[in-house]
């Protein structure tokens, strides 16, 4: 069924597995159920390559096979698909646990966020990813953390992208953004994902529960929706599946939010990440 809906419909945070997972199937789900435009960001090294980076090139492995899949699954698309590429922020804990000192995690995590802002810098990617640990760590790894963090901002800076932040729940993010605008990046363009419907400081891309949806349109702030489906035959359907975004917009629109939907599926997405989602429809 081709459930199509008025407008364009993104995603703002979904991987795509090529290896283990559905890869460019689950980008057809997408466009079956009335979606139009993903945002879809690499899978961490251990799970796309099942091995820990060591270096530069092994953070391009996985950035090539996430540029590749995204490629294909814009030919399945009324729209189209970009990548984000970047440094899940769990890496550090998975370096420190097989013997890494906070310090050497950090460089390597730098490392891989300087060879991602390569990709956005030459073309084939939109946005850079980065983060801090979303679970309790020790201070040297916090610290390593958000240097980490701060090094993204500065290569989102220098790039001229935007970057999207896996972090801690939280409302609070105002010190991060000014981290952020300290580094010459401006704050709208550092987006948390898996964020509520409320959060001051950066753009919440919020994750599309009903309760959240609702109260980011309450909030009458920027947005954007996303189900960061994870592509795990392990866990099929997790964390949102497919569908749950344009079903959410049929359920918006139903409701009357015409306004909210707008907002969040063309006028944030243009203001963050300077991409037309009306243009680019077939």
């Amino acid at each position: 069924m081709n459930a199509e809906i008025a407008g364009p419909v993104l995603d703002d945070h979904m991987h795509l597995d090529p290896v283990h997972g559905r890869g460019v199937d689950a980008a057809r789900e997408f466009a079956d159920s009335g979606g139009t435009h993903l945002l879809v960001v690499n899978k961490p090294s251990w799970h796309l390559l099942d091995s820990l980076p060591e270096g530069a090139d092994d953070f391009r492995e996985v950035f090539d096979l996430t540029v590749d899949v995204v490629e294909r699954a814009s030919e399945e698309l009324q729209g189209r698909a970009w990548p984000v590429l970047g440094v899940h922020p769990a890496l550090v804990s998975q370096l420190v646990d097989d013997g890494a000192e906070p310090e050497a995690a950090r460089d390597l995590m730098q490392a891989g966020l300087e060879t991602a802002a390569e990709y956005v810098a030459d073309g084939p990617a939109l946005a850079l990813k980065s983060g801090r640990p979303h679970y309790d760590v020790s201070d040297a790894v916090w610290a390593a953390s958000n240097d980490v963090m701060r090094r993204g901002f500065e290569l989102a800076a220098e790039t001229g992208c935007a970057i999207q932040l896996h972090a801690e729940s939280g409302e609070d993010f105002t010190e991060v953004a000014e981290w952020a605008e300290a580094r010459g990046l401006p704050s709208e363009r550092v987006v948390k994902h898996y964020a509520g419907g409320r959060l001051d400081g950066i753009t919440k891309s919020v994750i599309s529960h009903k309760d959240e949806l609702e109260l980011a349109i309450e909030e009458d702030e920027p947005f954007m929706m996303e189900t960061d489906f994870i592509d795990d035959p392990d866990r099929p359907g997790a964390v949102l599946g497919v569908g749950t975004v344009p079903s959410r917009v049929r359920w918006l629109r139903e409701q009357g939010y015409d306004e909210a939907i707008e907002r969040a599926h063309v006028d944030t997405p243009a203001a963050v990440y300077g991409i037309d989602t009306e243009a680019t429809l077939e």
